[in-house]
């Protein structure tokens, strides 16, 4: 199984190449991508968004969010500020969720380094 940040959708809509949205496009395939609830909150947010993609990504099984998520969220942010690190809070929701789940997280997004250098999340960077 395999969750992907908002930057590898994009990448992948727009029909870029790389790494991630190769590992995407398969993972789509095989049916191993769980969608993050906040990367489909970020994607639906766009207004010019096709109706068609939304009720495509809408379909994909999502991430539950489990007992004790939004704490151990909050920790996780707070272990990457203590480091003086970029941590936005979208940010920290996305690597949390992947964590609850030991799943990696393909994305075009360097500031998942800092979750990845904290907290051991496994990335997969374009």
């Amino acid at each position: 199984m395999i969750a992907a940040d908002t930057s590898t959708w994009i990448a992948f809509f727009k029909g870029d190449d790389g790494e991630d949205v190769r590992l995407l496009d398969k993972g789509l395939d095989e049916r191993q991508v769980l969608m993050v609830p906040v990367v489909l909150t970020e994607i639906l947010s766009d207004p010019k968004l096709p109706s068609s993609v939304a009720d495509v990504l809408s379909e994909l099984p999502q991430i539950d969010i489990g007992a004790g998520y939004w704490e151990r969220a909050g920790a996780l942010r707070a272990q990457v500020l203590a480091k003086r690190r970029k941590a936005r809070l979208g940010d920290a929701l996305i690597a949390q969720s992947c964590l609850d789940r030991g799943i990696p997280l393909l994305t075009r997004d360097r500031d998942f380094r800092a979750f990845a250098d904290g907290a051991g999340l496994d990335l997969v960077i374009e």
